[in-house]
């Protein structure tokens, strides 16, 4: 074998072969990590966890829906972010400043970016309250609809007219939810 053949083949098992283990690997894990996901949700969603008179299987299957949506969108941004910096780590980036400015970079972006904190944990315990969630009907703002999709920083509520309306949650001061019967 020529010097020259030996050295693309030095070169290909080297980086470019890591960079592909490393995207097949975000890539593997990200769908096992979605699966996984969707089966603990349609399991929380058919499961009797209020036994009795009062079981609201219908409300329990849209709030589950709606976190499983929710997490799914979490787990692909980690992984895709744990993947790009492993991947700039292979193209010899330094990654220690670029870790280390995350913290100033984050101070940075709490203070600056206020109402995107305001906005997600606005979300956050709107899905811990269970205040609405996809498939219900409600009223915010002067909007009302139904809820299409429920995120952390914005709902989406399609109008009574099929207007789709984006609320961030962090504006979102009054819900009036007609599917929820007490």
């Amino acid at each position: 074998m020529s010097n020259s053949a030996q050295n693309v083949i030095d070169w290909v098992s080297g980086t470019p072969l890591r960079i592909f283990f490393i995207l097949l690997t975000a890539i593997l894990t990200q769908s096992f990590g979605t699966r996984a996901i969707s089966r603990a949700m349609n399991r929380l969603a058919t499961a009797d966890l209020v036994p009795g008179p009062r079981n609201i299987v219908a409300r329990q299957k849209e709030r589950a829906r709606t976190i499983g949506g929710v997490l799914a969108a979490t787990l692909k941004a980690l992984i895709w972010i744990i993947a790009t910096g492993m991947v700039l780590g292979e193209f010899g980036f330094n990654l220690g400043p670029l870790i280390a400015s995350a913290g100033i970079l984050g101070v940075a972006l709490g203070l600056g970016a206020q109402t995107l904190v305001r906005d997600i944990l606005s979300g956050v315990f709107m899905l811990v309250e269970d205040q609405y969630g996809v498939g219900d009907e409600v009223v915010v703002l002067e909007t009302e609809g139904v809820v299409e999709k429920v995120g952390l920083r914005v709902t989406t509520v399609r109008g009574k007219d099929g207007t789709l309306w984006y609320l961030r949650n962090g504006e979102i001061l009054k819900v009036g939810n007609q599917s929820q019967s007490g």
